[in-house]
């Protein structure tokens, strides 16, 4: 790296390095989160009815959203590393969409169509504008959301998304929902199967860049694949590719814009997350890459260039942006700090965005290949939550915290999503307002966890808790259980 600058430039987020290296490393960011970036698009649009195999005519729909993905992921990676007044980190801080609004979205859309997204929009929106807020009070209400709350959180984000990817890499919900007789056969787990074992070789018989974009290059290998066996026709490839314009430009209000109180309360709670994730983010950075603290002048400029990117983003029908946790590793992993050289990956991004024949290319992936991707991917975000987990002092007290907000959360989450449209379930009588927000079963959760950690004593008395551990109760605090 001697070739790259001195010890104490590469240490300077002010630094700019030759454009000849700058570039290549700032496409390097990208490429680490660029799959990660438009998940949640087709995620969402699957949700709706109008995602891969559904043969809805909305369907174009879906490479106008990849498109947007792409194009505001970039715009608020700018205000990061850029910045506007007290907007922006300054620091070399990667933004895209955020997996964690992904359960509160489904049940916003589920079935709607179109016609669902001007509410989910009018939610980012409004949700954006209150995360920006957050910025002023994000050093006040950290002690709030401690590892045991975030870590909860982050799990039970993952733990929604996994049975995503299960039915993605099995053929997909609507060959599902038809009752399609290739829904989970050979071909389509061989497709879902060489991703996970490409990304896999990769990520651990490789060093570097390599390692670091292993879902990517899995997810081009099973691309490859469904060419090579016939799952994808070359023909497809290409009327997609031709069908898509060369230039387009994002349209403000595509979907409408609606004020639906679900949407606008969901997306605000799911903002305290969000910004506390990018704290985190914005920490590791400056540790990993300058070896010190991030200043709370580079917190609250990072958490509001959050909320202001993704209230952006909701005007012109992209979703939630939060910092991209893959950038910190890379980073730490080539020491150097320059905020100029993700400004050059933020440039690739909104190219991307504007060029619409990129996102037809994204559309024609098999949804097996991405159901391959997205296993390991939200399998990562739940190992994640246990990595936060992990800084817990498991004491007696902790352990009837989370199992109380887990056993809600994941009784609402299991029973209420996954029952068929019209189904009695356990929130059939709430408002629709609170049976949207309960259905994710993270809202339950995140709620219990912060208002319990705040009002019970630090010390819980052993006997007030031996009788409902099981005899199962740890090696917190105090005795160990059955001693």
């Amino acid at each position: 790296m001697a070739d790259i600058g001195s010890s104490a430039e590469m240490r300077d987020p002010n630094y700019t390095p030759p454009l000849a290296v700058a570039i290549p490393l700032g496409i390097q960011h990208v490429l680490a989160m660029f799959v990660s970036n438009v998940t949640p698009a087709i995620i969402v649009a699957g949700a709706a009815g109008f995602g891969f195999g559904s043969n809805s005519p909305d369907f174009p729909e879906l490479l106008y959203m990849i498109q947007m993905a792409m194009l505001f992921a970039g715009i608020a990676t700018l205000f990061q590393t850029i910045g506007m007044g007290p907007v922006g980190a300054r620091l070399p801080v990667v933004q895209g969409t955020s997996f964690a609004f992904i359960p509160i979205m489904i049940p916003l859309v589920a079935g709607k169509g179109v016609d669902g997204l001007a509410a989910l929009f009018g939610g980012v929106l409004i949700g954006g504008l209150f995360h920006a807020c957050l910025g002023m009070v994000i050093g006040k209400i950290r002690f709030a959301l401690p590892p045991l709350v975030t870590g909860l959180v982050v799990t039970m984000i993952g733990l929604a998304l996994v049975k995503v990817g299960i039915e993605y890499a099995a053929g997909g919900v609507p060959a599902k929902a038809s009752g399609n007789a290739s829904y989970g056969g050979l071909l389509s787990w061989s497709a879902a199967l060489v991703v996970i074992f490409v990304t896999l070789a990769v990520k651990f018989f490789t060093r570097g860049m390599l390692s670091i974009s292993a879902v990517l290059i899995g997810i081009i290998v099973g691309y490859v694949y469904c060419i090579l066996v016939g799952m994808l026709p070359v023909a497809k490839i290409a009327g997609s590719w031709n069908n898509a314009a060369v230039f387009a430009l994002p349209q403000p209000f595509k979907y409408g814009f609606e004020f639906s109180a679900a949407a606008i309360i969901g997306f605000c709670l799911m903002a305290f997350v969000s910004a506390v994730e990018t704290v985190g983010d914005v920490s590791g950075i400056t540790k990993g890459g300058a070896g010190r603290e991030a200043t709370d002048k580079e917190i609250a400029g990072a958490t509001y260039a959050d909320g202001l990117g993704t209230a952006i983003a909701g005007v012109f029908g992209a979703l939630p942006n939060t910092s991209f946790s893959q950038n910190v590793g890379l980073i730490a992993m080539t020491g150097l700090m320059s905020r100029h050289v993700v400004t050059f990956g933020a440039i690739f991004l909104i190219v991307c965005g504007l060029i619409p024949k990129v996102g037809g290319v994204i559309r024609t992936v098999p949804i097996e290949v991405l159901g391959g991707g997205v296993i390991v991917m939200f399998g990562m975000v739940v190992a994640s939550g246990i990595s936060m987990l992990s800084d817990v002092v498991w004491n007696r007290r902790n352990m009837v915290i989370f199992a109380v907000a887990l056993s809600f959360g994941l009784g609402l989450q299991l029973e209420v999503m996954n029952l068929p449209a019209g189904a009695p379930n356990a929130l059939q009588h709430l408002p629709d307002t609170l049976r949207i927000l309960g259905a994710s079963g993270i809202l339950p959760a995140a709620l219990i966890a912060i208002v319990l950690n705040l009002i019970l004593p630090e010390d819980l008395p052993e006997e007030a808790t031996e009788e409902v551990s099981g005899g199962l109760a740890g090696h917190g605090k105090g005795s160990l259980a059955g001693e």
